[in-house]
């Protein structure tokens, strides 16, 4: 069975559990990581020099960095659907948002979502934590314009492209800030809320 090393706070671990789900794929997943520990252990560095969640064992093969397991995991089983379509720029658009995610969107939410979840409040720099939520809002407007023409960040139907943005967004929606009305965005969001594996895997989990 799939072995999973990560705790389910994690949105990179979120992502992987949410895809999961998505294709009925069986695992099992071991809390590692921030309050868990164990990450900086010899027998975890080993499978995962970097030292970081997630990283996977599929029955022997090891793999870490989460977009690259969403990937892997798609393409071995769910090749041939919207998660892993046939059509090649259509998986290229969506790996395009995947990695959008990590590189643009994910950096510019963390100093708000640790700075208000993770951070006691008499240590939070309050004027970081405001300039991070502009440069989210504007990294949002991106999204906000793509989905006025197009039903996903995958495109037409749901796709791993909307996997590793989406725990960010639902952060977006429920943490006490600012927001500016993104009406294309909260449409989408509203719609990944009625899958039942994002609900189970992000949602259900809250934020912590």
């Amino acid at each position: 069975m799939l072995k999973i090393l990560g705790r389910a706070t994690s949105s990179n671990v979120q992502k992987v559990v949410w895809l999961c789900k998505e294709i009925g794929l069986p695992f099992e997943r071991t809390d590692i990581g921030g309050p868990f520990g164990g990450n900086d252990q010899p027998d975890y560095l080993a499978l995962n020099p970097n030292g970081v969640i997630p990283t996977i064992d599929d029955d022997g093969f090891v793999l870490w960095e989460s977009n690259s397991i969403v990937r892997y995991l798609a393409e071995k089983h769910a090749a041939g659907t919207g998660l892993w379509p046939d059509d090649l720029q259509a998986r290229a658009s969506a790996g395009r948002w995947m990695d959008w995610s990590t590189s643009t969107l994910a950096g510019r939410h963390v100093p708000v979502y640790q700075g208000l979840i993770r951070t006691p409040e008499e240590k939070r720099d309050h004027d970081r934590i405001a300039a991070s939520r502009v440069q989210w809002s504007n990294a949002n407007a991106v999204m906000d314009s793509w989905l006025s023409s197009h039903a996903y960040l995958s495109g037409d139907e749901f796709g791993i492209g909307d996997i590793p943005a989406a725990p960010f967004t639902h952060r977006w929606f429920n943490l006490d800030i600012e927001r500016e009305d993104y009406t294309n965005l909260r449409r989408w969001y509203d719609a990944i809320c009625e899958r039942d594996a994002f609900r189970k895997s992000v949602i259900d989990i809250g934020l912590h």
